[in-house]
């Protein structure tokens, strides 16, 4: 290339589809700081003098902030997403940073509020993070969706791993330190990415399917790695420079998937250059909102405007499933309370387990660094389940026709064994608990976000798969704060009184033994399996819509939806190699 036609190739590629997916793993991979609550949760403790019941309000208001995001969707349907994604960037910064001023004594002991306050704005900075480069690539591959959510969610999943590696090389085993790393790193990477995440107009390509499992694999070389530096650190003692060698290598890891989107936009970028031999159609899907505003501007040229009619009207005649719902119409319809009661169930039980399996492992008798790879073990298994239940729910849609709500109620189903292997522990069966746990975790939200996605369309889903997540938060209060706290608080005070002493004299709570979290995990093992259960019933009521070939409509645009391109045959089998 010359200098000119490298420039423009740089402006095409970095203006692509390709490098905004890339971007987008950046991101997610940053995104996924409430799950390292279980590591630095014991400092919080301690610091602050907190018992078991506080610390899990604090928890309940951490998973409050991650997924109440109707704020993020509401402002993604009037802003651009370059707003979006700043507003969450600095409220990742402030919140987090306040917390590690908090536990480092730089600042005076705040109220329980003041804290609950903090870890809520730095929560719920990752909502932002969602709506802005989740949707926005859902909306630029809309029938690669499942896949799509599976590889974004995954890297969610991974990041408590990646932040582990960053945290040991850079501050040691300083756990307080993990804190600041987590308030500036996410916001300086959204940062960086903030004008190059947006909807594109779609060239749909026959390979695109290929180019997602490429990056699959990528990723799960990733996964693979920081499971044996999670295991090679618990067996052997990594130097200072062992530590940095492994965060460079992870690094280098997450910045592989740019080579393929460099090649794609390669193949797109010479595609455009072939002569035209014979002209053809090829369609370039508009962006939702140009579709929009087109559609508008054709129903006023012909004088066919219809009276547009009040969205509380509508409220109880819902179009068919499959098509665009608005706001209303999806969180009033049967579906959406099914989906709300399923997780409540399964989300809730599964923040809880996560949020309190520091304290798990402590009253277990572990050692603090087994305890850290208890979190690691969930980050990762986080995100095989993740990318598993994109990748595979997707084949089996394609293939067998099998609902995706149905695979919802096999992962709600692992998730009773790990909740059960909590409650009557044998020696090493925390980290098999861990690992089911994190697999059955990760793998519920891209099945939530899909089926939302699939049942109520696309028009409003920033708003609509943030209102999905609404039941988890609510489910964490009542299942962590309001059962697993308390319970465990009345155990430790037992064993206070039994040593001869009271509340006073001892300044943070802890419970020793099995006994700590018994109780507890029964009752969410069993209100798991009624989730599980719930959402059978959804996997019945939507049988014969999944039956259906539910991505017709993507396939088969009119023609006032889509902008016609001429192209060359030639030009079409090239992308299609």
């Amino acid at each position: 290339m010359g200098n000119d036609e490298t420039v423009r190739f740089l402006i095409h590629f970095f203006n692509g589809r390709w490098f905004m997916v890339f971007a987008s793993f950046l991101i997610m991979a940053c995104a996924g700081a409430t799950y390292l609550f279980g590591t630095y949760s014991k400092d919080i403790k301690s610091t602050l003098g907190y018992d078991q019941t506080t610390l899990n309000l604090l928890g309940f208001f951490k998973d409050l902030g991650a997924n109440v995001g109707v704020l993020s969707g509401l402002i993604a349907e009037v802003t651009p997403t370059w707003f979006v994604l700043t507003i969450g960037s600095a409220m990742n910064f402030v919140g987090y940073f306040m917390i590690w001023l908090t536990v480092t004594g730089k600042v005076a002991k705040p109220k329980v509020w003041q804290m609950c306050l903090y870890i809520c704005i730095g929560a719920n900075s990752q909502n932002f993070a969602n709506t802005g480069a989740l949707v926005t690539c859902v909306k630029n591959f809309p029938e690669s969706r499942g896949v799509m959510l599976g590889l974004l969610k995954g890297y969610v999943g991974l990041s408590g791993a990646i932040f582990t590696q960053l945290y040991f090389a850079i501050y040691g085993h300083d756990s307080k330190s993990l804190i600041l790393l987590i308030a500036w790193l996410p916001a300086a990477v959204s940062l960086v990415f903030v004008y190059l995440i947006r909807e594109k107009k779609v060239v749909r390509q026959r390979n695109e399917l290929s180019v997602f499992y490429q990056f699959l694999y990528i990723s799960i070389f990733l996964a693979l790695f920081l499971m044996a530096m999670n295991i090679a650190e618990k067996q052997v003692h990594f130097s200072k420079a062992a530590y940095a060698a492994s965060a460079t290598i992870c690094c280098a890891l997450l910045f592989v998937p740019l080579t393929v989107s460099v090649k794609q936009e390669l193949e797109v970028w010479n595609m455009m250059k072939l002569p035209i031999e014979e002209p053809s159609e090829v369609k370039v899907e508009k962006p939702k909102k140009e579709l929009d505003l087109d559609q508008d501007k054709a129903a006023k040229v012909n004088g066919e405007e219809k009276e547009t009619k009040s969205c509380f009207s509508t409220v109880f005649s819902p179009p068919p499933r499959g098509e665009d719902y608005t706001i209303l119409q999806a969180l009033l319809s049967t579906d959406m309370i099914i989906l709300f009661v399923a997780t409540f169930c399964g989300l809730g039980s599964s923040l809880t387990a996560v949020d309190n399996l520091g304290q798990i492992g402590e009253s277990l008798g572990y050692p603090n660094h087994t305890v850290s790879s208890f979190v690691s073990l969930v980050s990762i298994w986080n995100y095989f389940g993740r990318v598993f239940s994109g990748f595979v729910s997707e084949y089996l849609l394609a293939k067998y026709k099998l609902p995706r709500p149905l695979m919802m109620t096999l992962v709600l189903l692992l998730s009773c064994a790990g909740h059960l292997l909590i409650a009557f522990p044998v020696p090493g069966s925390v980290y098999i608990a861990s690992i089911l746990m994190g697999f059955s975790f990760g793998a519920q939200l891209p099945l939530l976000f899909a089926i939302i996605s699939e049942l109520f369309g696309l028009k409003y889903y920033s708003t609509l798969f943030n209102c999905g997540q609404l039941a988890s938060p609510l489910g964490s209060y009542i299942l962590n704060v309001r059962v697993t706290g308390m319970l465990y608080d009345k155990e430790a005070l037992k064993q206070l009184t039994a040593r001869g002493l009271t509340r006073k004299d001892v300044k943070d709570l802890t419970c020793l033994g099995s006994q700590c979290y018994k109780l507890p995990f029964v009752i969410l093992a069993a209100v798991t399996f009624f989730g599980a259960l719930v959402s059978l019933g959804l996997a019945i009521r939507t049988r014969e819509f999944y039956k259906g070939d539910i991505y017709k409509k993507f396939r088969e645009s009119p023609e006032s939806e889509s902008e016609l391109v001429p192209d060359s045959r030639k030009a079409v089998e090239f992308v299609g190699k």
